[in-house]
Order: structure tokens, then sequence, then C-alpha cells
């Protein structure tokens, strides 16, 4: 069965950037290594970059070049209103931030903005920014300044800004156990999601998930920070950390250890969340494949991910091959696990999916 592949214009970005990050790293390989990350065929990569740069003139640091990257989700903010500002790029104009409605009449400059962050990025925090043989042009520097800035504020115009720096751990605590600061930010996820994100990426300052080395303590940081930006919401901030959290796991682990089952379920869910049903399928796919293998193929956790398998076949349009599986999964549940509740859960999905056929005035085989 051939299923769609769509992707939003967000990941499409961020996947160029990627890019363009690990040519400053590496002079060769980049379009391989990024694809192979995001489990992409590099074909498909290669033409995302070509499609991005080809209005490129070659690299200067003209505003207009092209090469702007846009800061991460969230980070910048008006100083009118107080909101997260989107960024736009309308068909054959350049990118511009907005305000939601009713805030500003006139939209900034998306290229001025990134310009104006990264040169304070280049001369306070260059350390954050991956090691190269020629300096980063600002718009790239921008792209990393998550990492040290919990905020961006704009003024009146797109130079008019206000930088929010995150808050350093003191000395002591920084340099002796950062793996305690791990575990202390588990500790208080539930309580202070906001302090323990902040810890989290003082551990990872530095770190850039698209081409760091697997780490113990990296991932596990990294894991926890996709789960906490997951849980509040933010899955698109979350799916970087999920792909290395995963890719770790299996470089230290294997494939089929628990650690890296569990780096796995995270990254599909991420994905699920995210809207990059294509690419959860296939994760959801292969999870359930290594449950299989460790668990049985009747295990609760082998079906329970059969079934979440199911509902993103109904997420990419296969609804009736979604109808099928889960018929199956909820069968097996109910005759292998008799009285388990989950399969009333699974029930409630199939009703949810039968009665948006018929919304939809689909004519299925049942």
């Amino acid at each position: 069965m051939a299923f769609p592949r769509t992707y939003p214009p967000e990941f499409i970005d961020a996947a160029v950037r990627r890019v363009a990050d690990t040519r400053s790293v590496k002079a060769y390989g980049a379009v391989t290594t990024v694809a192979r990350q995001l489990d992409l065929d590099p074909r498909r990569v290669q033409k995302w970059v070509t499609r991005a740069t080809t209005p490129t003139q070659p690299q200067n640091r003209d505003l207009t070049n092209g090469r702007e990257a846009r800061l991460a989700p969230g980070l910048l903010h008006c100083g009118r209103c107080r909101q997260p500002m989107n960024r736009t790029t309308p068909p054959g104009a350049p990118g511009t931030y907005r305000c939601p409605p009713g805030c500003r009449r006139q939209p900034l400059d998306s290229a001025a903005i990134t310009d104006t962050v990264g040169r304070v990025i280049l001369r306070h925090a260059a350390r954050i920014l991956p090691t190269t043989s020629a300096p980063l042009p600002p718009c790239l520097a921008a792209a990393h300044a998550h990492r040290v800035l919990a905020r961006v504020t704009v003024g009146a115009t797109a130079s008019d800004i206000a930088l929010t720096w995150r808050p350093a751990l003191p000395p002591e605590r920084t340099d002796k156990n950062p793996a305690r600061r791990v575990t202390g930010a588990r500790d208080i996820a539930r309580r202070q999601p906001v302090r323990a994100r902040q810890l989290l990426h003082q551990i990872l300052t530095g770190v850039d998930p698209a081409t760091a080395p697997a780490h113990p303590l990296h991932a596990d940081a990294a894991a926890l920070l996709a789960e906490l930006h997951l849980r509040h919401g933010r899955a698109a901030d979350a799916t970087i950390w999920a792909a290395y959290a995963h890719r770790s796991a299996v470089q230290l682990h294997g494939h089929s250890h628990p650690d890296s089952l569990r780096a796995l379920h995270l990254h599909a869910a991420v994905q699920r969340h995210a809207g990059h049903h294509q690419r959860a399928y296939h994760l959801y796919r292969q999870l359930g494949g290594h449950l299989s293998n460790s668990d049985g193929p009747h295990s609760p956790r082998t079906l329970a991910i059969h079934a979440t398998t199911a509902l993103v076949l109904h997420d990419l349009g296969h609804c009736h091959a979604a109808h099928i599986l889960l018929t199956d999964t909820i069968a097996t549940h109910r005759q292998q696990h008799p009285g388990h509740p989950a399969a009333t859960r699974m029930t409630r999905q199939l009703t949810r999916i039968h009665g948006d056929c018929v919304a939809r005035g689909h004519q299925h085989d049942t």
C-alpha cells in the first residue's frame, strides 16, 4: 500500500537549515547525513535544498540573499501585545513576522530580526555554535539562539529588540555533576515545567541535535526535554530532541534495548503530534516489530502499538486499512487478555473512526 508523503513548510525549512549547519561542519555528505537522521530519501532533501538556495547568489551577508534562518518557534514576542509572533512567507516576497490580529498593521522583516539576533549570538555566545572553518553568518547563528535566550522581544521596528537570557547555573553546580541536574529536572518537571526546561537547555547548550554524537547524558536530557515540549503542546520543538534521543539510544544500546524502545516510542508520538503522520507510521511499525520480538506478538504493549498504528493510518487518510487493523487488534486483545480495559479504549477509537467515515460519506466493506 502506498502512503502519501506530505511535509509542512516548517519541517522542510528545518531540514534545509540542518543541511546548512551540517555543511558548516563537514564539507561533504551533508544532505545524506541529514536525510539519514530524519529518515528521508536523500533525493527529496536535495530537492528541498536546491529549491531553497536557487534564488540565492554566491554567499554573502546581505540580508536579502535568502539565507536567513528562522528563530525557534515561540522565541520571538511582540513588545506591544506580549504575544508570540508567527513567521509567514508570502509567495514571491521576503519572510515576515506578524502579531495576532489587532496589534500591528505592518509585519516586521524576518531577515532584519534574525540578523540582529545572530550578531548578538556571535558576539556573546559563540560557544554554542558549531565549530567551522569559516565564521557563521548572523542569519545562521540566529537559528541557535533558543539555546541561550529565553525570549526575544521586538518593539516598533525590527532593530528595536530586547533579549532575555536564560539564567546560568552556579559554577559549582554546572561543573561537578551534570547527571544530577538531569535528575533534578525530572523531579521538578511536573511542578515547575518552565524551570525544568531551563535546566535541560543549559545541559544541552552547545549540543546540536542534528550533528552531535551519541552521549548518554545528552540523550537522557534530550528525551526529557522532548517529553516536556510534547506535554505542553510544543510538538514542533520536541521533534529534533526526540530524534536525537532515539538515534543516540540506538547507537549506545542497540535497537532492542529498553531505553531504545522508549526513545523510539517517544519519537513516534512526537512525530504524530507534530503532524508528520507518514514518519510516525513508519516509526510505530518499527516499534511494533521490536515489541513483537521482545514481548511477543500478542502482548498488551504490542497490541497497544498496533492500535496506535491504526490511528496513524486513519490520520493519513487510509481509514479502511485503519478499520481493518484496529478491528483485528481488538479481537486479538479480547481473546488473549479478556477483561483488559485497553480493549474498551480501542473500541471507542474504532467507533470514532467509523463515525468519521460515515460523516465523510465513505463506503467501505466491513
